[in-house]
C-alpha cells in the first residue's frame, strides 16, 4: 500500500520539477503573484467543475485542513516566484528542496526525539546529492536567500499536509481547496502590489496550460491524497527528487552540461530514496 502511494508522491514532484522552467520564462513578461493568481485560479476552476461532487462532500475540517495547506504552500512559492526572477531555475529547484534536510530536524523539534538513524542517513545523502549539483552550478545568485526561505516554508507545508492529511478520506477536496487558496491569495496580492494582466503569446498560454494541467492540476493537487499515506520524514525525501529532474532537464531542454558531480549528486539522490527500503529490509531480516 505505501510503496503506492510512495510511487504517485515521486510522480507528482516530478511532474512539479517542470514548473521552474515554465515559471522562469514567463516571469520575463508578467508579475510573480499575477502568474500563480491565474495558473491557481484557473487550475482551481477546473478541478471545482470536474470534481464538484467531492467539494460538495468535504466536511468542515477537510476545508479548513485545505486553506491551512494552501497558505503554507502560499508561502512557499512566493519565496520560489522571488528567487527565479533573481537566480537560474535549476539552482532555486536545488535550493528549495534543502527541505529534504529541514523536515525530519523540524519534526524532530515538534516530538522531542531524535529522527532514526534510517532518516538521517538517507537524508544526509540526498542532501549530499543535492550540494554536488549545487556545486556544479558554480556561484550563488541573489535569489539565495528567498531559495532558502522556499525551503524552509516547503518543509513546513510538508509537515502540516502530513498531519492534516493522515488517515482522512477527503484528500482530494483537500488538494483542491489548497489550490483555491494558493491562487486567491496571489490574486490579493497582485491586486494590491501590481498591475495585473494576462499572457499575450500562444507561447505564453502554451507554457501557463503545462503549469496549470502538469504542475498544479496533477504536481499540487494529488500530494495531499499521496502525503496520506506516507510519513513526513519520507516526504521530505523525495523531494530531492526535484532539483535532480531540473538537472535533466537543463541538458536535454537547455543543453546545459551535467558534468562529473552533478551525475553523481543525482545518483546520490536516486540512491537515497531506495536506501531506507534496503536498510529496513536488513534490519529486519536480522531480528
Amino acid at each position: 500500500m505505501g510503496n503506492k502511494y510512495e510511487f504517485l508522491l515521486a510522480a507528482i514532484i516530478s511532474a512539479r520539477a517542470t514548473s521552474f522552467i515554465f515559471s522562469k520564462m514567463i516571469l520575463q513578461d508578467l508579475d510573480k503573484f499575477n502568474l500563480l493568481g491565474i495558473r491557481f485560479l484557473m487550475a482551481f476552476v477546473l478541478l471545482a467543475v470536474i470534481f464538484h461532487k467531492e467539494l460538495r462532500q468535504m466536511t468542515k475540517h477537510a476545508f479548513y485542513s485545505g486553506v491551512i495547506i494552501g497558505i503554507c504552500f502560499f508561502l512557499t512559492m512566493s519565496c520560489e516566484m522571488a528567487a527565479l526572477t533573481q537566480a537560474d531555475s535549476a539552482l532555486v529547484s536545488i535550493l528549495e528542496n534543502c527541505a529534504i534536510i529541514f523536515v525530519p530536524l523540524i519534526n524532530a523539534a515538534l516530538s522531542r526525539k531524535l529522527p532514526s538513524k534510517i532518516a538521517l542517513l538517507s537524508s544526509t545523502t540526498a542532501m549530499t546529492g543535492v550540494v554536488l549539483l549545487a556545486l556544479h552550478h558554480g556561484h550563488l545568485s541573489g535569489g539565495f536567500l528567498f531559495g532558502l526561505l522556499a525551503a524552509l516554508c516547503y518543509a513546513v507545508a510538508i509537515i502540516v499536509t502530513a498531519r492534516l492529511t493522515h488517515g482522512s478520506r477527503r484528500t482530494l477536496g483537500i488538494g483542491i481547496i489548497q489550490i483555491g487558496t494558493i491562487g486567491t491569495l496571489a490574486m490579493v496580492a497582485s491586486l494590491l502590489t501590481e498591475q495585473p494582466a494576462l499572457p499575450q503569446s500562444g507561447s505564453q498560454w502554451l507554457m501557463l496550460a503545462m503549469l496549470i494541467f502538469v504542475c498544479t492540476g496533477f504536481g499540487f493537487t494529488l500530494q495531499p491524497v499521496a502525503q496520506s499515506r506516507v510519513s513526513a520524514e519520507r516526504a521530505g525525501l523525495f523531494c530531492a527528487i526535484n532539483p535532480a529532474i531540473a538537472a535533466l532537464l537543463g541538458v536535454v531542454v537547455l543543453d546545459e552540461q551535467l558534468g562529473v558531480s552533478g551525475l553523481i549528486g543525482i545518483l546520490l539522490i536516486l540512491g537515497s530514496l531506495v536506501m531506507p527500503h534496503l536498510l529496513e529490509k536488513h534490519t529486519s531480516e536480522e531480528i
